[in-house]
């Protein structure tokens, strides 16, 4: 079933929206050489705790999950992509690092992702990254009031075929609003003009993610980190997003954030 969120409602996710931008822009900024993720993952604890939030995180257990997350924060690295487990290791220059952050303040979620470059950034990891941003804010464009899910799936799907990235649609985007997961799953591939049609109020985390070279995916021992089945890297970007009357509205945007409008596979 879709919850839609009235105008009030949506304006108290974006409050948490708000919080869960500030985190990721603080996270990517101490983010550095020689930094331990556990660092970060502490880091991320203080914050939520200052804001007296609730992590979305921490507890849950999912069907695909092994055991209870007990973490905060989602840290990826390189080949790892979703879900990813914070753990004892200390950042490298040129690794490809994912945050992924989802909490609730005052009963509403807001969920987010960012792909950043630790130090020297390879080309060919900048293209990556720049891929899913473009898919994520052509999905972002294509969550119109009247428009169908499916008009999300096939925009984000369609940035990946032009810069020529295999995608996943085993995991995506979801609904959310009182929790973190909520109906309807946003595939990152699909066909326009099918699917249920966006409302107003309807909220979205969309969520294209990305391997270089391949669409199949390992879990580490962990039961949790998910990685591209041929270790090539990865990239993952993730807005909360509402549908209005107006045009969709991002709620999670950071200050930082440069804006890819259009495509350039380049």
């Amino acid at each position: 079933m879709i919850e839609l969120k009235s105008p009030a409602e949506i304006e108290r996710m974006r409050v948490t929206g708000r919080f869960v931008a500030d985190v990721l822009t603080d996270l990517g900024e101490r983010a550095d050489v020689g930094v331990n993720l556990l660092d970060l993952e502490h880091r991320a604890r203080d914050l939520v705790a200052r804001r007296g939030a609730t992590s979305c995180y921490w507890d849950y257990e999912p069907s695909f999950g092994k055991g209870p997350f007990r973490n905060m924060i989602c840290l990826s690295v390189n080949d790892a992509v979703l879900h990813g487990l914070p753990f004892d290791y200390v950042l490298s220059d040129g690794d490809v690092l994912t945050m992924d952050f989802a909490v609730s303040v005052d009963g509403w979620v807001a969920d987010s992702a960012r792909t950043i470059v630790v130090g020297t950034a390879r080309e060919e990891d900048l293209r990556l990254i720049r891929a899913s941003e473009e898919a994520l804010e052509a999905g972002i464009e294509a969550a119109q009031s009247g428009s169908r899910l499916g008009d999300v799936s096939a925009a984000i799907g369609a940035v990946a075929a032009e810069y020529g990235y295999p995608v996943n649609t085993q995991f995506g985007g979801h609904g959310l609003g009182r929790t973190m997961h909520e109906d309807p799953h946003v595939s990152n591939s699909g066909r326009a003009g099918r699917g249920m049609v966006l409302r107003p109020g309807t909220t979205l985390a969309l969520e294209p993610w990305f391997a270089a070279t391949t669409d199949r995916i390992v879990y580490d021992p962990d039961g949790w980190t998910i990685r591209s089945a041929d270790g090539s890297r990865t990239t993952h970007s993730e807005h909360t997003v509402a549908v209005t009357e107006e045009g969709p509205l991002v709620l999670t945007r950071r200050v930082d954030e440069v804006v890819h409008a259009g495509n350039d596979p380049r």
